[in-house]
């Protein structure tokens, strides 16, 4: 019997988390043991494209995933803003993995040239589990909570996400007092 432990590795910017990467996640649960999931451009909030900090991240994803049975680890990951030591970069933030779940050309490459098995995930109902598409609806006054987990929903009311992303969606110059 093989007592190694299958660990892989998936990243997104989960800007919000949404019902997609849900679906991804417990398909790729049913394959691994544990799950590292890397939050990618964690630097970045307060944003029209980013308006989640990492540690709210860390909650959607951890509130919205309690429902799986998986050992999983949230860890943020600052961009390095240069491709040629990145999963090194991810390597020293993140538990061992052997696989990698993405299906973003760049990171496949970049993980591929490194030695790693590259898995491809499906995509669900692409058009409307988009955090752009989410963030969009955000703004509009559309409705977006049927698109991401409950749990994320709370996390959004909890940190008033709506008033932070149409605050600084807002365009335009403020005018300063001279």
């Amino acid at each position: 019997m093989d007592s190694r432990v299958r660990r892989a590795f998936y990243i997104g910017r989960f800007q919000p988390f949404h019902l997609g990467h849900h679906k991804v996640i417990s398909e790729i649960s049913k394959n691994v043991d544990e799950l590292v999931i890397g939050i990618g451009s964690a630097q970045d909030s307060h944003t029209p494209e980013n308006p989640f900090t990492a540690g709210e991240r860390i909650m959607m994803i951890s509130r919205g995933l309690k429902d799986l049975a998986l050992q999983y680890y949230v860890i943020p990951i600052s961009d390095v803003y240069r491709n040629a030591i990145w999963v090194s970069h991810v390597k020293s933030m993140t538990p061992p993995f052997s696989s990698v779940y993405s299906n973003n050309p760049l990171v496949s490459r970049l993980f591929n040239e490194a030695g790693y098995a590259v898995l491809y995930s499906p995509m669900y109902n692409r058009t409307e589990y988009s955090g752009t598409e989410i963030r969009r609806r955000m703004l509009s006054g559309e409705e977006w909570k049927h698109l991401v987990p409950e749990e994320v929903v709370d996390v959004i009311d909890e940190i008033k996400g709506i008033e932070r992303l149409k605050e600084v969606a807002m365009k335009g110059d403020i005018e300063t007092l001279e």
